[in-house]
């Protein structure tokens, strides 16, 4: 499969993986889909492009098994290699509008945001969803600061496409954020360092659909 001919979208999904690579990528990758996830990111930052190609093309080969989107961080040029559904990039990577021109209409495109202005200027970009945060200040981003509840209630309500909410989330926290209006999550260290990576999807599924359900109709307070 090559980038662009079978768009997975992901306005339907509510639990997003991002992964490093690891000894255990294909068979972790499958017991967290397994458990609930249905986004997945391969976040690699020390790999050579010709190893993260490969070991993209192994996410990619059970994302696909189960139907699952699967993108790539950053690179956009090796996403397309890859045959990845899309890419993810931050505010400091390849700008939104070139991995548009080079993975095409159809590829899933991401990009984080961690402020208002990140926001504001997201919305005019060719994406196809956001991230908002973190919302405490974790070891994946080292240095950046927690943004708070408050701008991830902002940036789901605010925003025109799907946002994933990532930081600190495990099934002791996503109640708060589902109060203030959030409904899809990014997870990493709770599945990334858990001794049993498909029951601990399972169980961070099951708090999120429970939160929802506990506070359906909720939107984000203006």
């Amino acid at each position: 499969m090559t980038v662009g001919t079978k768009r997975r979208s992901v306005a339907d999904r509510l639990l997003y993986l991002c992964t490093p690579d690891r000894p255990d990528l294909a068979d972790f990758v499958e017991a967290c889909i397994s458990g609930g996830v249905d986004v997945v990111q391969l976040r690699e930052k020390e790999l050579d492009a010709r190893r993260l190609v490969a070991r993209a093309r192994i996410v990619r080969e059970v994302c696909t098994r189960s139907g699952v989107p699967f993108v790539l961080n950053d690179r956009p040029d090796l996403a397309l290699e890859a045959g990845a559904d899309g890419v993810h990039v931050g505010q400091d990577d390849a700008p939104p509008a070139l991995a548009r021109r080079i993975l095409g209409e159809r590829a899933i495109i991401g990009l984080s945001t961690h402020a208002p202005s990140d926001l504001e200027r997201a919305m005019h970009e060719p994406v196809d969803y956001l991230s908002a945060g973190p919302v405490v200040e974790t070891p994946t981003k080292p240095g950046r600061p927690g943004t708070g509840i408050a701008y991830a209630a902002l940036a789901t309500r605010r925003a025109p496409l799907p946002v994933f909410v990532t930081g600190g989330v495990s099934p002791s926290s996503v109640d708060a954020l589902v109060a203030a209006g959030v409904r899809r999550f990014v997870v990493v260290r709770w599945l990334t360092q858990a001794p049993d990576p498909g029951r601990a999807a399972s169980e961070l599924r099951d708090a999120i659909e429970r939160a929802v359900a506990a506070h359906a109709g909720n939107r984000a307070p203006d």
